[in-house]
């Protein structure tokens, strides 16, 4: 347990080294989207599985009508036709897209390069050559051969590759289930009346949209009054039902901020409780089992701020997925200063050439959030940064809808 405030490379490195990967699940491959595979995954069949036409057009063996110069047009195949027929000689057999092509032929012509003579193909194509159009059997892939590897990222063209080649199910690690406990006797929920004294509740709003983002869907919000005895009864349901139970406010120090001792009474083991940050100093990270839990602070800057810079790397190392937010190296717009001690994130927005660091950057104030697309990273060591000095920039996740 660590009681003293650390860094924020000393945070990082104790939540890689406390944080496990799920145990593997067998699952379909409709709902696969996004896992990662947990072990090789290989052919059922041969990819195509039998000699397959390419075009609508006519199959023929080549030497065969190099030495005739004129076939005749004998039948015709259909793609999902089951006829297991023969190219006969000097004969040429109409054929359509993703069928069979017939024994004995070993090139398609395409419709637009023919014209047909009383029932005779003429063929006037001066780049045809031998297996044109023609998609030998297993010319993908061969039964049994390495379809994907582990650690293979399940992305929409992954899960059709391996439906192609036979797979119904696979395994792969699972997405956490989380659990997002909501303390504060001020908090109302939008759309009611605020009483003097209230605020409205945000954070299940954007920790929700976040874990979304991410790839995360069982997700659970249980609201707590602050109360040691109510709090520790929702850490315990909480810690039953998730992999991951993240916590907003009641995290610091004061007579009703009781998560660390919630913790302990649940039998969770403390790691840190504080970072050397701004904002998002008072930041508790604990263990019971497998289980991870995060004391995020209360305010929505900061637990935005917690969640994408500790939270989120667990969830990817959680499910063996690269959800840490990409950093870069770029200048800044203008120059920067801040307390000394301590690593500062601020909201900033990044151009594509250079990084500036937006209004309104208190911990309760989300309005720079809404605009920011990076995080500006400014180091414990320094006090003051020069304009066009580099620095390190996280790039918040992108919404595609």
């Amino acid at each position: 347990m660590r009681a003293e405030l650390i860094s924020v490379a000393e945070a990082q490195d104790l939540i890689n080294e406390h944080t496990e990967v799920l145990s593997p699940i067998r699952i379909s491959l409709m709902d696969a989207t996004g896992l990662i595979l947990s072990e090789n995954v290989f052919a059922k069949t041969d990819v195509p599985p039998f000699n397959q036409s390419s075009m609508d057009g006519y199959a023929i063996n080549y030497d065969d009508w190099e030495q005739s110069g004129q076939l005749k047009i004998k039948g015709e195949i259909a793609a999902g036709s089951d006829k297991n027929t023969r190219l006969e000689p000097q004969n040429a057999v109409r054929i359509f897209t993703g069928a069979a092509v017939p024994e004995g032929a070993d090139t398609v012509v395409m419709q637009e390069k023919i014209r047909i003579t009383e029932g005779n193909l003429v063929i006037e194509d001066d780049n045809l050559i031998k297996g044109l159009n023609f998609r030998e059997k297993g010319s993908e892939i061969k039964a049994g051969c390495l379809a994907l590897e582990k650690g293979t990222l399940m992305t929409p063209a992954a899960i059709g590759y391996l439906a192609g080649v036979g797979i119904q199910d696979i395994n792969a690690y699972p997405n956490p289930s989380v659990s997002v406990i909501l303390t504060g006797n001020e908090l109302q929920s939008p759309g009611k009346d605020l009483a003097h004294g209230q605020v409205y509740e945000a954070n299940s709003f954007a920790l929700n949209s976040a874990l979304r983002q991410a790839g995360i869907s069982q997700i659970d919000f249980l609201y707590s009054e602050d109360t040691l005895e109510a709090l520790t009864t929702k850490i315990a349901e909480a810690v039953q039902k998730s992999d991951v139970v993240l916590l907003t406010g009641g995290v610091s120090v004061g007579d009703y901020d009781f998560v660390v001792r919630a913790a302990v009474a649940n039998g969770i083991e403390q790691v840190f409780h504080k970072i050397r940050q701004k904002p998002g100093k008072p930041l508790f990270f604990g263990k019971k089992g497998r289980k991870v839990i995060f004391g995020l602070p209360g305010n929505p800057a900061s637990v935005l701020n917690c969640f994408y810079e500790y939270v989120l790397p667990a969830l990817g190392l959680m499910s063996s997925r690269k959800t840490a937010l990409k950093s870069l190296k770029v200048p800044l717009k203008t120059a920067l200063k801040k307390p000394a001690g301590l690593t500062q994130f601020l909201k900033g927005y990044y151009d594509g050439e250079s990084a500036l660091d937006l209004k309104a950057q208190e911990s309760f104030r989300l309005s720079s959030f809404a605009k920011a697309n990076c995080l500006i990273k400014l180091e414990e060591g320094k006090i003051e940064f020069t304009a066009n000095e580099l620095v390190e920039i996280h790039l918040l996740p992108e919404y595609h809808g």
